[in-house]
Formats: C-alpha cells, sequence, structure tokens
C-alpha cells in the first residue's frame, strides 16, 4: 500500500494545517489575515486563529493588529522546521482527554505508557526538525494563477 494514498495522521490535528499555513505564509511573503489563511487550507478562520496563536507563542509567525493586520513569518522558510512546527501545536493542542479509572496498576501503566509516548514525541519532533518549510515547498509544484 502507497502511504501517499493512506493518509497518515501522525501527531496532533492541528499539525497539517499548521504546516499548510506556514507554507502559505512563505509562499505569500506578506501579513495574511486568518480568513484568508483558512481559505488557502479550507479551514475556519477562528480555528485558524488558534492554530496561529500557538506558531506565534512559540515565534513561529508575528501577529499583526489592526485594520490590515494579519500574520506575518518570523524567520525565514529555510529556518523553520517541521519540528518546530509540530512542538508548537502539540503543546496547545487542547484535545479532550478522558479519564478512566483503573486502580492503582492502571495508574502505574499510565505513568510508563507517558513516558513511552512523551519520549516517542521527542524522537518524532527531533526526525522532523531534519526538514524546513523551503524543503517542503521545494518538494511540491505549486500553480500560481
Amino acid at each position: 500500500m502507497s502511504t501517499a494514498n493512506r493518509g497518515v495522521n501522525i501527531g496532533p490535528p492541528r499539525f497539517k494545517i499548521a504546516v499548510h499555513s506556514v507554507v502559505w505564509l512563505a509562499k505569500s511573503g506578506s501579513i495574511l489575515s486568518s480568513s484568508m489563511i483558512a481559505s488557502q487550507v479550507n479551514s475556519h478562520a477562528t480555528f485558524m486563529r488558534r492554530v496561529m496563536q500557538a506558531l506565534a507563542a512559540e515565534g513561529i509567525v508575528e501577529s499583526k493588529g489592526g485594520r490590515d493586520g494579519g500574520y506575518i513569518l518570523r524567520k525565514s522558510a529555510d529556518q523553520i522546521t517541521l519540528g518546530d512546527i509540530y512542538a508548537a501545536v502539540a503543546s496547545g493542542a487542547g484535545e479532550q482527554e478522558f479519564d478512566v479509572d483503573c486502580g492503582e496498576a492502571g495508574e502505574q501503566l499510565d505513568v510508563e505508557l507517558e513516558k513511552i509516548l512523551y519520549e516517542a514525541e521527542q524522537q518524532t519532533i527531533d526526525y522532523l526538525r531534519k526538514y524546513t518549510i523551503a524543503c517542503v515547498m521545494d518538494r511540491v509544484d505549486f500553480f500560481v494563477n
């Protein structure tokens, strides 16, 4: 089975949207509003603002207020890695979690599982840091209208 057709979903759901957003900001080279970015990545402007806030908190984008405000990259595309974006949106994902009471053994299992998952996530981020936004953009054919 080809991985290109599988729709692989690793990491927080916001990751792909965040990468697309950063690519569009890099392509534009200018300030884009959350609604403009949302229309480019087929998302909702309110959701985009949450994603962009997470990216701004990590210094990837900068928010400009006012009538002509929006978001702009704080770094060039060759200085932003996929790992940077992953780490930004993973820390503020805000996904709903469910607590299940599995007793003392369950608590111990949860602690160990969290350690393993943390290590896996750190390895994922390290791997993603090998790829910059510029590298990803070079691998994609953009058709400019």
